[in-house]
């Protein structure tokens, strides 16, 4: 009798074993309903209107845009140099258009902790930018350049 409940153990053990292993394997696997999406126009909107956001790429800092009402936004590479534009939402991006450069710059823009996270869709590179932090003071802007 004992010899035939060793065989019965080993295979509810293996059972049980086989069973664990799927459950880990099914754990790690991603959750499509877990994935960042994108923020909409509409959250883009309510997320920025009225606030001057810097961000940073890769540790640095990079510049600051600052939000009006309109979906008109003023950017600068923090030299104090601004530019005036806009910006609207296309295919799930959010693209600007600046007074010196017609040619639209898309994003997916993503919640994430605290901030915000951008990717630069027009760039095979994929430029990545993270808010740094926010402020509700516009930003700087030096007066147009005069003179010689």
């Amino acid at each position: 009798m004992a010899a035939q409940a060793l065989p019965r153990r080993r295979k509810l053990c293996q059972g049980w074993a086989m069973r664990q292993l799927l459950i880990l394997l099914l754990l790690c696997l991603p959750l499509p309903g877990l994935a960042a999406e994108p923020m909409s126009g509409a959250e883009f909107e309510r997320y920025t209107l009225g606030k001057t956001l810097y961000f940073g790429l890769a540790g640095d800092a990079y510049g600051v845009e600052e939000y009006l009402p309109d979906r008109r936004v003023r950017w600068s590479f923090l030299d104090g140099r601004c530019k005036d534009g806009h910006w609207y939402e296309e295919a799930g991006q959010i693209c600007f258009v600046y007074d010196d450069q017609p040619t639209p710059q898309c994003w997916s823009f993503f919640r994430e902790g605290s901030g915000l996270r951008a990717v630069f869709e027009n760039d095979p590179e994929s430029t990545v930018l993270y808010e740094a932090r926010q402020d509700e003071a516009p930003m700087m802007c030096l007066g147009p350049e005069i003179g010689v």
